[in-house]
């Protein structure tokens, strides 16, 4: 088995929440200083900066997932991964279907662009990311199984914006791959006072929506290979597989 380190939660400056030094060029030089394996680019409701950044991140051996942090209906955060760009475009249409044509106001909520290697602009996305879909957690869910991706609910632990702030509880009959914490919090703290996940899986990422957070908190996978269905083995500790916080 080898070990990969990841951070599977990265925003870009598509995210209107996002820094604007956050270009996928300079992502890629943070990922390589921090030593970082995999990574995942999770813009709000957008998947549009995946390609480039597993690019410009091949010829380093960096491993890129493509995926997206998804508001549901409940608003609550869920990140949802995947590997071929096949099932990116395809869970893109899912989202652009169920997003409300809100019109942004890059003045109030941040710019929302889609930028080149070379940081030009070369599309601004007209309708507000940050909003809920039309469709709850477990349509969200379902989609996600059914292209072949993994589905994490984010920062479960924060008062906002997360399946516990929203629902009160992580659903029992939920089929979650893992549950994501912040880097405010650690396992045990966070199983102190919700011990009826304690038989769950959890990983910690960065949430990075400057340059300097990337790499701030990572999971480490011990796998065979940087794959979805490598690290799903390693999150549920089959056959060698797991997973260190």
């Amino acid at each position: 088995m080898k070990s990969f380190r990841a951070d599977l939660h990265i925003h870009t400056v598509l995210s209107p929440c996002g820094d604007l030094d956050m270009s996928p060029v300079q992502i890629v030089d943070l990922i390589r200083l921090q030593n970082i394996n995999i990574v995942a680019i999770t813009d709000h409701n957008a998947t549009h900066h995946g390609p480039l950044v597993r690019r410009l991140a091949e010829p380093y051996g960096i491993k890129v997932f493509f995926g997206a942090e998804v508001t549901s209906k409940e608003e609550a955060h869920l990140l949802c991964l995947f590997e071929e760009e096949e099932q990116r475009v395809a869970f893109q249409e899912f989202i652009d279907l169920n997003l409300p044509q809100i019109p942004n106001k890059p003045e109030k909520f941040g710019y929302q662009v889609v930028v080149n290697e070379a940081e030009d602009i070369l599309q601004e996305i007209e309708y507000l990311l940050i909003s809920a879909l039309a469709v709850g957690v477990n349509q969200i869910e379902h989609e996600v199984h059914r292209l072949g991706g993994l589905f994490i609910p984010a920062h479960v632990d924060k008062p906002r914006y997360s399946l516990t702030s929203q629902l009160g509880f992580i659903p029992s009959d939920l089929n979650f791959d893992a549950l994501e914490l912040s880097r405010n919090t650690s396992t045990e703290v966070f199983l102190a006072s919700n011990r009826y996940l304690k038989q769950q899986r959890f990983v910690r990422n960065s949430d990075a929506h400057y340059l300097s957070d990337i790499g701030k908190q990572t999971t480490s996978f011990n796998i065979e290979e940087p794959t979805l269905s490598e690290m799903k083995m390693a999150l549920w500790g089959v056959n060698g597989r797991s997973v260190e916080l």
